[in-house]
């Protein structure tokens, strides 16, 4: 490695690096305890929901869609029936078990969180992440492990929705919303697995479409890159692509970026057996501080939504400036291989495809030919990119309207930030139809999105109980708002005596 980065003074590399082996006895037998335990506090509750009428034909109607299976939008369906919301339904495109990013294109080994760190299991103990790993390997496994393994967390998360009884629709994708009369009913466009479409009603949508949900992969512009370049194809990849690093054995690789995905990928590509892979970043040295942590107290992400606009574009502001830095992990995974070259202060100038490889533009006037590049260039928030949404994205107000617009100018990504309401909804602009502002009211963004808003709730996994617990229960109010009249009417019906007439009798006797 190059100065002036040395990776001496990290801690040695530790071994619980590889998906631990399950015992599946000891998971169902947890299984049970588990649902025992959520029978005893009574999740989930006797739903409350009255049926919707808005319709004018007897279509049925779900109270809440939720687009996205991953960790977020599965927690957000699991915080839902704790509420009673259960008129419900959950889809994902991609088949289960590659929800989210776990098993596709997160390529770090652990998490980066610590290991006691909870979410998922709503405060419940025996569907927590330490009751799953005790089960199978005791609580002298859970004291010897470092850091919670990548596929360990895909696979406990699959077992909670399966404790929990969490009903997902995988192969099934959002395409399109749009609204019917008022706006106070969503049509959303489906498709299956099979290709075909159907459209289905709902009161409410929860759009956790994951890290990109509320944008895309950011792609570095360079002069001789083109979007659909031919020769692009397999020698450019982002590291949200599907990347088969088998193909990449005896190869030349670049990596572009001083992040965690950037050193993940190298250290992918380089145990896949690449001949030679350069990680170049423009930065003289790597990040050191995560910022961040600082902001991961219970106190901070309970309090940040109630703090005024000026004080949450310092606070992220702040943050984004300061990138986080790679964990040590990651770095010391890819300084274990000679093959390995970390290039500071090196940015690229341009990136040229060709039938042979790619050539590198650097600013010292020479290049590096290549075979293959991968940018760990991570995602844009830019609602302008989600198809999804596309009608309405014009009129969806954004950070950059309550800001100066010096400080938008000087801060470009945080102020296209969606500018959410305090259950995570849309916001119209003010100057749209009516029907259009009450139809984004019913849209919530629980994801990456949420941030300058709430803060870390939707993506991080020390806020995402706090997270969806607010959302839930933000859905569950409105939804009891807007039928108040009907409640009302269901609460004067009510006749279930207390007492039932007895043949016996207490009081002064009648006299004989």
């Amino acid at each position: 490695m190059s100065a002036p980065f040395s990776s001496a003074a990290l801690p040695p590399v530790p071994p619980q690096f590889t998906a631990s082996p399950r015992d599946p006895a000891a998971l169902d037998a947890l299984a049970a305890q588990a649902r025992a335990d959520l029978e005893r506090v009574n999740i989930p509750p006797a739903a409350w929901m009255l049926p919707d009428t808005s319709a004018t034909d007897d279509a049925p109607v779900l109270d809440v869609l939720v687009a996205g299976a991953g960790m977020c939008g599965q927690t957000a369906a699991f915080a839902l029936r704790r509420e009673g919301v259960t008129n419900i339904r959950v889809i994902d495109r991609a088949a289960r078990g590659e929800e989210g990013p776990w098993g596709t294109y997160a390529r770090m080994l652990t998490l980066r969180s610590p290991k006691q760190v909870g979410g998922p299991e709503l405060g419940v103990p025996s569907l927590s992440f330490r009751a799953w790993y005790e089960a199978q390997h005791g609580a002298e496994g859970w004291q010897a492990l470092h850091k919670i393994g990548r596929i360990d967390w895909r696979d406990y998360l699959l077992w909670v929705r399966d404790t929990a009884g969490l009903q997902v629709d995988n192969g099934v994708a959002l395409r399109s919303v749009s609204h019917l009369g008022d706006g106070r009913l969503l049509a959303l466009e489906l498709e299956g697995p099979d290709g075909r479409r159907e459209t289905v009603r709902a009161r409410q949508l929860v759009l956790a479409l994951g890290r990109d949900g509320s944008g895309a992969p950011r792609w570095p512009d360079f002069p001789s890159l083109r979007r659909g370049d031919p020769h692009a194809a397999g020698r450019v990849f982002h590291s949200a692509d599907a990347i088969d690093f088998a193909a990449l054995a005896g190869r030349r690789i670049g990596v572009l970026g001083a992040g965690a995905s950037a050193f993940d990928n190298a250290g992918s590509a380089l145990e896949a057996g690449a001949a030679q892979v350069q990680l170049f970043a423009r930065r003289p040295q790597l990040p050191q501080v995560n910022k961040s942590k600082a902001a991961s107290s219970h106190g901070f992400l309970r309090g940040f939504e109630g703090l005024d606009d000026a004080r949450k574009w310092r606070v992220y502001t702040y943050i984004f400036d300061e990138q986080v830095p790679p964990p040590w992990e990651s770095v010391r995974r890819c300084d274990a291989h000679t093959a390995f070259t970390l290039r500071l202060g090196t940015p690229w100038l341009d990136v040229a495809p060709d039938a042979e490889g790619v050539t590198v533009a650097l600013p010292d006037g020479g290049s590096e030919r290549l075979d293959a590049v991968i940018f760990g260039t991570g995602f844009d928030v830019d609602l302008l990119d989600r198809p999804e949404i596309a009608p309405y994205t014009p009129s969806i107000d954004t950070w950059a309207r309550h800001v100066s617009s010096e400080e938008a100018r000087r801060h470009p990504e945080p102020a296209r930030f969606p500018y959410l309401g305090t259950g995570f909804e849309l916001r119209g602009r003010g100057d749209g139809p009516r029907d259009q502002a009450e139809a984004l009211g019913r849209m919530r963004l629980f994801n990456w999105g949420a941030t300058m808003s709430h803060g870390a709730l939707a993506g991080d996994i020390p806020g995402l109980a706090i997270g969806a617990t607010r959302l839930a229960q933000a859905i569950a109010r409105d939804l009891f708002v807007e039928d108040a009249d009907r409640h009302w009417a269901r609460l004067q019906a009510h006749e279930e005596p207390e007492l039932i007439a007895t043949r016996w009798y207490v009081g002064p006797q009648p006299a004989a």
